[in-house]
């Protein structure tokens, strides 16, 4: 799939979307305006953004998502460690724990998440 691109506030949107699908889009523009203070018209603006984005659908008004926030954000993460680490998950952890020291909690979800991941290619 495409790399999707979204704005700081384009993601707070999708987030608000996520929660509350399937929402209408005139629920979405009181929670907009609520939210950011936005017009209709931006409200739906953004949103079909979104769904030129191939993130969400509006189906007579009824707004629900093509791709879940779990496999949105882990599509962002895959993209971030192919761009910035080459696509090395170890250097990834590498960096990420340079300065800091992982709890016994985070050592042991990660061996088990290991475990699966090495499980699941036989």
């Amino acid at each position: 799939m495409a790399e999707i691109q979204l704005g700081v506030i384009e993601a707070r949107y999708a987030d608000m979307i996520w929660e509350h699908e399937p929402v209408s889009s005139s629920e979405l523009v009181k929670l907009t305006e609520e939210a950011f203070h936005w017009k209709r018209t931006t409200a739906h603006n953004v949103l079909r953004r979104l769904c030129d984005k191939g993130l969400f659908r509006n189906d007579n008004g009824t707004v629900t998502s093509l791709i879940s926030r779990e496999e949105f954000y882990a599509m962002q993460s895959r993209q971030f460690v192919e761009d910035t680490f080459e696509g090395s998950l170890p250097a990834f952890l590498a960096a990420f724990t340079k300065d800091r020291a992982l709890t016994a909690e985070e050592a042991a979800k990660i061996r088990r998440m290991i475990d699966e991941a090495e499980g699941g290619k036989e």
